[in-house]
């Protein structure tokens, strides 16, 4: 019987994991896993070496500042890791900033004399590759039977919203933003998520990392509709902070501002959680773009209409 004790260093992997049935087998999580709520009696093996209550802008510098001195941002628990003793540590190889990533895992296993642990690394930047990953990590735990169930049902809501767009004649020009101060569009797989749910984006390539983008390049783009989902933000958190938007200069010339057309999303729980979720943050989408056509109930609690 397979019994792997596993610890999972990124939250969208602990959702898979959770997913195919195998909560059980979690031993240990990163400070970021809080989904689903079962999983919070689970030992923490991570943290964050800054406080993520400041100022978007003070984030940025903080993490840039990192990046050139070459430091990690997270710290790993590497006495809690050689506790735990786990089969398995699952990471990402996709952002350094988002979550714990590849290499700091290797580092701390570097410092753990007695391991056997084998390191399964994702590295999605779109929703193919976001769905390959489920069926690869199925099959590596040991459940690819549960992965292809889970896929398949991932896989027909996802047709759902497709086929229910497949005929809409002008579709809106949608601007996701991904962190507010810089301004940065989102990226990756957000791009055809959007397309699914029945919208043009604007300023990122799907499949390419997020860019940073001036206000200038937003208001030339003139989205329709902006959707405000910041990368590792809940709505409140986002809200907050919202007034560095809307005190720009430029805010009241954006068509989606003039129109009433300005939605906040949950980016922490949806937009940047690449596992079986990505399907629900495409159905929130869907709400919002293509408000006549669908309702999935997730209005307050995934994303709300800015006033």
């Amino acid at each position: 019987m397979n019994n792997k004790r596993i610890v999972s260093l990124l939250p969208a992997a602990t959702e898979i994991v959770c997913a195919l049935g195998l909560e059980h087998q979690l031993v240990g999580r990163s400070h970021e896993c809080d989904y689903p709520e079962s999983i919070a009696h689970i030992p923490v093996c991570s943290a964050a070496k800054f406080n993520n209550s400041i100022s978007s802008a003070s984030i940025d510098t903080q993490v840039k500042q990192a990046t050139l001195d070459a430091i990690s941002i997270y710290n790993i628990d590497t006495e809690k890791l050689a506790t735990l003793q786990p089969d398995v540590i699952i990471t990402q190889d996709q952002c350094k900033v988002c979550a714990v990533n590849l290499t700091d895992v290797e580092q701390a296993l570097c410092n753990i004399t007695h391991t056997n642990s084998t390191i399964f690394s994702v590295q999605p930047n779109t929703l193919t590759d976001i769905l390959v990953d489920i069926q690869q990590l199925g099959t590596f735990l040991g459940v690819p039977e549960k992965a292809e169930e889970l896929l398949e049902d991932l896989n027909t809501r996802i047709e759902i919203v497709k086929h229910k767009v497949k005929f809409v004649q002008q579709r809106a020009k949608i601007a996701c933003i991904e962190w507010l101060d810089p301004l940065m569009i989102a990226g990756n797989w957000t791009p055809e998520l959007i397309e699914i749910a029945g919208g043009s984006p604007v300023l990122a390539q799907n499949g390419a990392h997020s860019p940073f983008i001036t206000w200038e390049q937003l208001a030339a783009a003139a989205p329709d509709i902006l959707v405000i989902a910041p990368c590792g933000f809940g709505i409140p958190r986002t809200l907050s902070e919202i007034a560095v938007l809307t005190q720009h200069p430029l805010w009241h010339t954006l068509p989606a501002v003039k129109n009433n057309k300005v939605y906040v999303a949950d980016g922490n729980q949806y937009f940047n959680r690449s596992g079986p979720r990505i399907v629900d943050t495409i159905e929130l989408l869907a709400e919002i773009i293509q408000a006549n056509q669908f309702y999935f109930g997730m209005e307050g609690e995934a994303w709300v209409k800015f006033v």
